[in-house]
């Protein structure tokens, strides 16, 4: 993989192009407002990063980050995707997004209503369970005794590898939830969601960030009802 497209360049979105710049790979960050708006983070990003719109960020990815909120994940360009691995981090806030019916009912995941939208994609649902702030402090190079893992889940495996490789150059361990309907296990106020990375989840700003290893998230998981 040469390039990592993002469509949606907010907290998660710049703390990956962050971590993928670091690691050696070409970013094309997009947004909702337009690639003039993202000028100052290409530049604090350097030359491995450029600016374009979502179809184009799209278009140029090898994998592809939605970060979006949900209540948007309709307007992510469908046909530039086709035959690629999308990776979602969205979560559901009803008081953000509205309310989602099948999503209240439990009928289906946000990774499902993701992959829906994107029938020809391979969506892996990653970097949705972790404070962006901790994403950025807890990346470690392979092979560190600290270092930490993050779930995915997906319907695909060749596409959870792919997923797996490019969050193993940003610096985690990977850890395989199962399905895009497994995803339950690491949405918001599961055991999984935030808490094995921080050292306190009850107060803002975050609380300090804390090693998160494969067996700590296993069990986090495991606790996690489906």
């Amino acid at each position: 993989m040469t390039t990592l497209g993002l469509i949606g360049s907010g907290n998660i979105g710049s703390t990956v192009a962050r971590l993928a710049v670091a690691a050696g790979i070409d970013v094309v960050l997009s947004n909702s407002r337009g690639p003039e708006t993202l000028a100052d983070l290409v530049a604090e990003l350097g030359p491995r990063a450029s600016a374009a719109t979502p179809a184009e960020a799209a278009a140029a990815g090898d994998l592809v980050v939605v970060t979006v909120p949900l209540k948007a994940y309709q307007q992510v360009p469908v046909a530039p995707l086709a035959g690629k691995v999308v990776l979602d981090t969205n979560n559901y806030y009803p008081e953000r997004d509205g309310a989602i019916a099948e999503l209240d009912a439990d009928t289906v995941t946000t990774s499902e209503l993701l992959q829906r939208h994107l029938p020809e994609s391979q969506v892996v649902k990653a970097f949705n369970n972790i404070y962006f702030e901790h994403l950025a402090e807890l990346a470690r190079p392979a092979g560190a005794a600290d270092r930490s893992a993050l779930p995915v889940f997906g319907d695909d495996p060749a596409a959870k590898i792919a997923a797996a490789h490019l969050i193993d150059a940003l610096g985690y361990d990977v850890v395989d939830g199962g399905t895009l309907a497994e995803s339950r296990r690491s949405q918001r106020d599961t055991p999984v969601y935030v808490h094995p990375y921080a050292v306190a989840v009850d107060s803002w700003p975050p609380a300090a960030a804390k090693t998160a290893d494969v067996a700590t998230v296993r069990t986090a998981l495991a606790a996690a009802e489906v």
